[in-house]
């Protein structure tokens, strides 16, 4: 039997009594981050990091929540378990399981570039792996994370230059953190929509440090936010809720926005490939770098990425999974 099964209900060891990142309730869930795709309602008892414990409380409530560092060992009915730093956002982390000297490591998503947050990626040797691959293409190559800064602090003085507000869309979990501390080397005032101002202060409260910022608030006057830049996420971008804001303009932070034509597309003013996942030679570069025998591809562009690691000579297949349908997703929001 192998260490891991694909079920109904998720990525589940049977012989350690667990499931990683469930879609379905379970007795015991290993989580791998707080996306909503991955942490679920419902589940008698968590393990995960200690920074993503916060943010599970804020997305799910009181629950029997066990937190570790990384690299802790824990056992579960003789299964070792452990965390690794995955890269991904703030506390998410990949999952190592090991018995009999077998290794499996689940990598949820990750990236591979630190971002100086969410923890420096460490690539686990194991003999079979299961990795993302939401942008498994080579059209996606990332520029280095202070490229895309520089675009995104150029662009946010531009427009308050000119009076207007800029807007950038942004998921509430990693990329807005991200994004503070790029605008901070701006020098501007932040305002935070509800959502994203909820996971700054559950972070802030845990003892993240993180750059002041305000609330958006409806009794703020217009002129309030002129001089300013706002984070908010996608959805909230295309509703009533702008229209204090006017004039403004909106900026989308997302790894989709590599593809030509895709700013126009989600009816955005500019668009910024800034991504919290690997791109096509991370995902590739973290295969060879396991030395894995084994690796399963699950959501993403799985398929054509799973050919061209069997094409390489590593023996890949791909999985189906519910991972990749965050309900905050909106135009490559969980990019």
């Amino acid at each position: 039997m192998p260490l891991i099964e694909f079920t109904s209900k998720g990525l589940c060891c049977q012989a350690g009594g667990f499931y990683i990142d469930p879609w379905r309730p379970v007795e015991r869930a290993v989580i791998t981050h707080a996306h909503s795709d991955h942490a679920r309602a419902g589940s008698g008892a968590y393990l995960c990091h200690r920074d993503t414990k916060p943010l599970l409380q804020l997305r799910l409530g009181s629950n029997s929540y066990q937190t570790v560092e990384w690299n802790e060992p824990v056992l579960m009915n003789n299964v070792k378990v452990s965390l690794h730093p995955a890269g991904h956002v703030i506390g998410s982390s990949q999952v190592r399981i090991e018995q009999n000297g077998e290794v499996w490591v689940v990598s949820g998503d990750y990236k591979l570039e630190d971002d100086g947050l969410s923890g420096r990626f460490e690539a686990v040797r194991c003999h079979t792996f299961i990795t993302e691959s939401t942008f498994g293409l080579p059209i996606y190559r990332w520029k280095p994370q202070r490229e895309i800064y520089k675009s995104i602090q150029d662009w946010v003085l531009e427009q308050t230059a000119r009076d207007v507000t800029p807007v950038l869309a942004a998921y509430s979990i990693g990329k807005s953190q991200r994004l503070l501390k790029c605008l901070e080397e701006a020098g501007l005032p932040v305002f935070l929509h509800g959502a994203v101002h909820n996971v700054h202060t559950a972070l802030v409260n845990a003892g993240l440090t993180l750059p002041p910022v305000t609330r958006v608030d409806p009794s703020m006057p217009n002129k309030i936010f002129k001089g300013g830049v706002v984070i908010a996420p996608s959805s909230a971008t295309q509703s009533p809720w702008m229209k204090r804001f006017t004039p403004y303009v909106v900026g989308i932070c997302s790894g989709w926005m590599q593809v030509r034509g895709q700013v126009r597309r989600s009816n955005a003013d500019a668009g910024f490939a800034l991504s919290d996942h690997a791109d096509w030679t991370g995902l590739l570069q973290t295969i060879k770098d396991t030395g894995a025998e084994k690796v399963y591809v699950t959501h993403g562009f799985q398929a054509a990425f799973s050919r061209y690691v069997n094409e390489l000579g590593i023996q890949a297949a791909e999985v189906k999974t519910e991972y990749g349908n965050d309900e905050e997703v909106v135009v490559g929001e969980e990019g």
